[in-house]
């Protein structure tokens, strides 16, 4: 068992030394000093795993000596034992940066609790979370064995999502065991939309969540109010675990009115997710009746230049009569000048933000050495999404909102998964280079474990020809050509992509927030 080391100065330590043994019967060695100035020495030439100090001594105050040792060792946790009970004094012991703050008289208790709080803290909470998921493990394994609604297969997924979280930062040894807990949840997952996603697009009757196409109608429109102005930032290729990782910072600025989740259709890829949105309809329904907009497969330009005609003509087809901006976001400078003229979109009724880094960032990944090695799996990938966010001109923006009065509206397009097992494919020179779908026609492949839609209309996507088929990679796959099968599995495995059948990308985050400052 670790002993932790204690630096304790008291002008009156040799009435404390009740308190020094009872900490030392509890593993803790203890070094006692009764002035300011030899803490400060003591300090600077030993190692201490936490320091008390009295707020009121002779000569050198516990405040003085706190600010050398703060200096010295910034991150030495450090406990303000005062007799004072003063707001201004708690706001400058605060406002130095201490950890803990108590008020005497003192029992040993109260020490050995802010001691535990301090030192034992990582390790109490990793027993507990390890304990917690255990007991929670059995349940969730049984539940996807059951037949789960949409619903219900949301809840799961966040569940999960909530316990990759917890675990990371408690117990790297769980982690493999909930690496394969949602393993198995995918599997089950893709047989779900497997049965499902045809009906959801053709049956009336059927069950269905809300999907991409339905979006702006049944979530977004209706919160326009000409009271204030909404806000809805379309953050492209955001997973739910990533919303997970930037919410708190958001927190001093917003109250987080409704935390929800829409599924996207296929496949899940900004070509289709996200002209879905603008359009409000589904991709066959876009080409039919925007042919001017549409941008199909066998063209080379980009899928997603015509976002805000798309916007402006389903909101002229709803009889909103509202004004209204549409912003894309795709390098810093563009990030920057909108953070700059933001309080001019305060006369509009509604504002659309699209902004594509996260996106830039999952096909960097593949790309780049450096990402690569930065981003090496789910945690790192969160980590590195909110380091951006955190020093991004979408926070400046954000912040900015956040000063009058406003609705904010946050979603994505689609999610992204690591992908792991290639599953061999062949196609002619036309197949579209996406790795977790592919549309052509005499696309060959062996075995089931592939989502097909040989009927394409049923999918309601875009036919080139009468022969045309789409396949979708499920679970952890992603496609590779066998005369060229070892660049692919090298290049691609472990990385980030879109385009297919899994829970990371079809249940993405739909979050309604409000002004808390305004």
């Amino acid at each position: 068992m670790q002993r932790y080391s204690i630096l304790w100065a008291d002008d009156e330590i040799d009435l404390l030394k009740p308190h020094i043994l009872f900490l030392e019967q509890r593993g803790y060695d203890i070094t006692p000093v009764n002035n300011g100035a030899e803490a400060v020495e003591l300090n600077e030439s030993r190692n201490f795993d936490v320091v008390f100090l009295d707020e009121h001594m002779p000569g050198m105050s516990g405040l003085e000596a706190l600010g050398h040792i703060k200096t010295a060792k910034p991150n030495v946790p450090v406990v303000m034992i005062t007799k004072n009970e003063e707001e201004q004094i708690m706001e400058e012991a605060i406002g130095s940066r201490i950890d803990d703050y108590l008020i005497k008289p003192i029992n040993p208790s109260q020490i050995l609790l802010s001691v535990k709080k301090l030192l034992d803290k990582k390790t109490l909470v990793s027993e507990k979370t390890t304990s917690s998921y255990q007991q929670e493990f059995q349940r969730i394994s049984m539940a996807f064995q059951d037949n789960l609604s949409h619903e219900e297969w949301a809840d799961l997924y966040r569940k999960l999502v909530y316990w990759e979280l917890e675990i990371g930062q408690a117990d790297a040894s769980m982690v493999e065991v909930l690496e394969s807990q949602k393993v198995e949840a995918n599997l089950n997952f893709c047989k779900f939309i497997k049965k499902n996603y045809e009906s959801w697009l053709n049956d009336p009757n059927s069950k269905k969540p809300l999907l991409s196409h339905q979006l702006l109608k049944r979530k977004v429109f209706p919160e326009i109010n000409a009271s204030r102005p909404t806000f809805l930032l379309v953050i492209d290729n955001l997973r739910y675990d990533q919303w997970k990782a930037i919410e708190p910072e958001l927190l001093d600025y917003f109250s987080i009115d409704r935390e929800e989740t829409y599924y996207s259709i296929l496949p899940t890829t900004t070509a289709y997710a996200r002209n879905a949105i603008f359009s409000g309809m589904l991709p066959s329904e876009m080409a039919k009746a925007h042919p001017d907009l549409w941008v199909g497969e066998d063209v080379d330009e980009g899928k997603n230049n015509k976002e805000d005609e798309f916007l402006a003509r389903q909101i002229k087809r709803n009889n909103l009569g509202i004004r209204f901006s549409y912003h894309k976001i795709k390098r810093l400078e563009e990030g920057r000048e909108l953070a700059d003229t933001v309080a001019n979109l305060f006369d509009n009724d509604l504002n659309v933000i699209v902004y594509n880094f996260v996106d830039m960032l999952s096909h960097a990944r593949t790309d780049m050495a450096m990402v690569r090695e930065l981003a090496p799996d789910e945690a790192a990938y969160r980590s590195i999404t909110k380091s951006w966010f955190l020093h991004s001109p979408l926070f400046d923006i954000l912040q900015k909102i956040a000063e009058r009065k406003a609705r904010v509206i946050i979603t994505t397009d689609h999610g992204t998964i690591r992908v792991k097992k290639p599953f061999k494919i062949i196609g002619d020179r036309s197949v579209n280079t996406n790795l977790r779908y592919k549309q052509g026609k005499n696309l060959g492949y062996e075995g089931d474990k592939i989502l097909v839609a040989a009927k394409p209309e049923r999918f309601f996507l875009p036919k080139g020809n009468v022969s045309t088929t789409y396949v979708f990679a499920i679970e952890d796959q992603f496609f590779a050509y066998p005369n060229n099968y070892n660049y692919y599995v090298s290049m691609y495995k472990d990385t980030f992509q879109h385009g297919g059948v899994s829970m990371e990308e079809m249940i993405i985050p739909l979050i309604l927030l409000s002004s808390k400052n305004a």
